[in-house]
């Protein structure tokens, strides 16, 4: 084998391929059979590529639903989901990988159906590593030039609700690609990701990309509408249906009729709209509260969650067979703590957004300022950069933004207000205080003396002698912090 290898390497650098391929590929081996799995294994991970293996279909299908692939390499007879079926899955969910089918059963027949349904090539069993290496080479040749091809610019530059997203980091630019993807399939798309990562940008880019784009796109935000409400307005309902049903009600299923259909937070519905909603999309058919005939429905669906379904699955939560029918396309959004890359850009972007709304020039951040918002982790990610800057804007009296503008505490602030880390005596304070900006002096203060007064009951005289202070000085500090030892008392 490793001759073989060594010999299909130097050829592949004398035709050029070789160089042009990244050190390390994931490929994907599909096959039942063990020893073939692990011999391949063998082959390609001697010529430096990274190599998963699947043992069925579907076992292969949820690897790719979580990962990319360079290539996959699937064989074509296997118990229960057959390579046809895994390459006809492929081709929905990442449709520029390329797929070899690998069979022992050689006809013209099988090869013209492999090759028809999107094959890049086919292997006959039993074959040599050289050639399934020659093979494989051609087909991540295949996948690098369109990876040289695919160009984040040109995609942000292009509209077609691409307009408002702002990033070029590597995790932004998987999102890109899997948008243009999947929008011109007709096929469920799950959004995945933290509160304030921009899952309905994802949902209109989607969208506006699909052959859909001139029909209407309907957003239901799931959490916005009691129970008692949701189902009527995704289904409708007929007069008099129910207690309040004054009038007929067209629900948004049929709203977006011919179009897309956005639910945001799908987690939040209770278990009995999940087994109506997925009746729906079983049947697309939608029977409205009251009536008795079934209305047709033509929508593609896209979803949003901003928590693990597959473990609401397992709390008995979430229907699973409501999940797997939604995660067919996965796209998940990275949070702005992990895409670091991206922050200069999305400030220079909200800087320049709110200082045409608000009417002021405003050029930057002091480095300071720009320090804060470096190190804070932003749990509510994008938007709550875009509110943190936009408070920002309206707050600064200058053209810079300062420290101050930002009203957010730094790490080493919240590190210092922590109740583990509160200084117990006057020394500890004054070396806190030298560690820290001057903004947060005030806050550190207060910590420092409502801590020595839980530790002594509230007692003025013991927390002034236990922190090392003479009592009129404690008391003047009480006052100037505006603490009433009284008032804090009745709040414990």
């Amino acid at each position: 084998m490793n001759a073989n290898s060594a010999s299909c390497s130097d050829r592949s650098m004398e035709t050029g391929n070789q160089e042009k391929l990244p050190e390390r590929h994931s490929i994907l081996i599909v096959d039942d059979e063990a020893v073939i799995r692990e011999g391949m294994r063998r082959i390609l991970a001697s010529e430096g590529y990274h190599v998963e293996t699947s043992a069925s279909g579907r076992a292969a299908i949820e690897k790719i639903q979580e990962q990319d692939f360079a290539v996959v390499i699937t064989d074509l007879k296997m118990p229960g989901m057959d390579g046809i079926e895994v390459l006809k899955t492929i081709k929905i969910l990442q449709p520029e990988v390329p797929v070899i089918i690998i069979t022992g059963y050689s006809t013209v027949d099988t090869a013209v159906d492999a090759m028809k349904s999107g094959a890049f090539d086919y292997i006959a069993k039993p074959f040599s590593s050289e050639l399934i290496l020659d093979k494989l080479h051609k087909a991540v040749a295949h996948t690098v030039s369109l990876a040289d091809g695919f160009s984040v610019k040109k995609v942000l530059s292009a509209g077609h609700g691409f307009e408002d997203f702002v990033g070029e980091s590597i995790e932004m630019q998987k999102v890109y690609r899997r948008i243009v993807q999947v929008a011109p399939t007709d096929s469920t798309v799950l959004i995945t990701g933290e509160s304030g990562t921009g899952k309905e940008l994802v949902a209109r880019a989607v969208h506006k990309n699909s052959p859909r784009h001139g029909q209407p796109f309907v957003a239901v935000d799931c959490t916005s509408l009691p129970e008692t409400l949701l189902e009527s307005e995704l289904f409708g309902h007929v007069k008099g249906s129910f207690t309040g049903a004054i009038h007929s009600k067209t629900g948004l299923f049929k709203v977006a009729d011919g179009g897309t259909l956005f639910l945001d937070e799908i987690s939040n519905i209770s278990l009995a709209t999940q087994a109506k909603l997925l009746r729906v999309l079983q049947e697309r058919m939608l029977t409205p509260i009251g009536d008795t005939r079934p209305v047709p429905i033509d929508i593609r669906l896209v979803v949003a969650t901003n928590v693990n379904l597959r473990t609401m699955v397992d709390k008995g939560l979430f229907r699973d067979d409501l999940f797997f029918r939604i995660n067919v396309i996965p796209i998940n959004l990275p949070p702005l703590r992990e895409r670091r890359g991206d922050l200069p850009l999305l400030i220079h972007h909200f800087l320049g957004k709110f200082s045409e709304e608000v009417g002021k020039e405003v050029r930057g951040l002091a480095p300071d300022a720009l320090a804060v918002l470096e190190g804070y982790a932003f749990p509510g990610n994008v938007r709550e950069l875009e509110n943190i800057l936009e408070r920002a804007v309206v707050l600064c009296e200058g053209e810079i933004i300062q420290r101050a503008d930002l009203e957010l505490r730094s790490a080493e602030e919240d590190r210092y207000l922590d109740p583990d880390v509160v200084p117990l005596n006057l020394e500890e304070l004054k070396e806190t205080k030298k560690q820290i900006r001057e903004r947060a002096v005030e806050p550190i203060e207060k910590a420092f003396v409502l801590s020595a007064l839980k530790r002594n009951n509230w007692n003025i005289s013991q927390a002034a002698e236990e922190t090392g202070m003479l009592r009129p000085n404690f008391h003047a500090l009480l006052k100037k912090l505006g603490i009433s030892v009284r008032d804090e008392q009745g709040n414990q």
